[in-house]
């Protein structure tokens, strides 16, 4: 079988490069070998995930010319790249577009250059997005912005879903490597309980509302009470003063 997908680790970084020319379109294998490679790494012990393309472009969707109903068994891919514990970071330049974007949207952080070319374009060819586009918009921007970015098929700057509170950052073209791997290594280096508490609780106040978000919150304090991270980071607080503490995310 080809390999679409690349795996590499950076210190505690795991770095998932998609490499399927000539676009990184999608289909079945592609998916797979993309939450095969999520989950190797953090089997592996990676603390946090980079996601990036090796090509001209991040991913330009799926592949049309063999897109069947059951090509893409979206519940099932969602709820794999739904499962990884540990940050996710998604660099994105030339055109995420469909489930280009959609891969992107599953990531917990999305920095993009300033060049990239951003949509939900699946109306077009008269499909809705396949891999939870819709949910996830709604969840970021609200449901007006979700119906104007799925509805019209338009492609945006980074700047404007930057505004809408969809993309975390925008920089320069040469900065995205840099800028998207720093971002990683910070997370990587950072308290590995409560940052995979954070991910839970932001997945379970979205899916089911603050009060659901309530009633688990004590049980993940009490991991996090227990963790190693706090004992560094009130040691680092007490010996450096409040705000200046350093986890080492053991």
């Amino acid at each position: 079988m080809a390999r679409l997908i690349r795996r590499e680790m950076d210190a505690m970084v795991a770095i998932v490069t998609l490499d399927k020319p000539p676009q990184n379109l999608i289909d079945g294998k592609f998916l797979d070998q993309y939450c095969v490679a999520l989950e190797t790494s953090v089997a592996e012990g990676a603390r946090a995930i980079l996601v990036r393309s090796k090509l001209r472009h991040f991913c330009a969707g799926a592949d049309v010319t063999i897109l069947t109903p059951d090509v893409i068994d979206a519940p099932t891919v969602l709820e794999r790249i739904e499962a990884i514990p540990v940050p996710t970071v998604a660099a994105v330049h030339g055109a995420a577009l469909g489930g280009g974007f959609e891969l992107a949207l599953t990531c917990d952080l999305i920095i993009a250059a300033e060049s990239a070319k951003i949509g939900s374009v699946e109306v077009g060819i008269g499909l809705a997005p396949l891999l939870g586009a819709v949910q996830r918009l709604v969840a970021l921007s609200g449901p007006a912005r979700a119906r104007e970015i799925t509805m019209l098929g338009r492609r945006y700057s980074p700047d404007v879903l930057e505004r809408w509170g969809i993309i975390n950052l925008v920089v320069s073209d040469r900065e995205l490597a840099s800028a998207s791997l720093s971002m990683a290594r910070q997370l990587a280096a950072g308290p590995t309980i409560a940052l995979g508490a954070i991910k839970r609780l932001v997945q379970i106040a979205v899916n089911n509302g603050p009060r659901a978000t309530d009633e688990v919150l004590a049980e993940e304090l009490s991991a996090m009470w227990a963790s190693n991270d706090v004992k560094h980071g009130i040691d680092a607080m007490e010996a450096t003063g409040p705000g200046s503490a350093i986890f080492e995310g053991k």
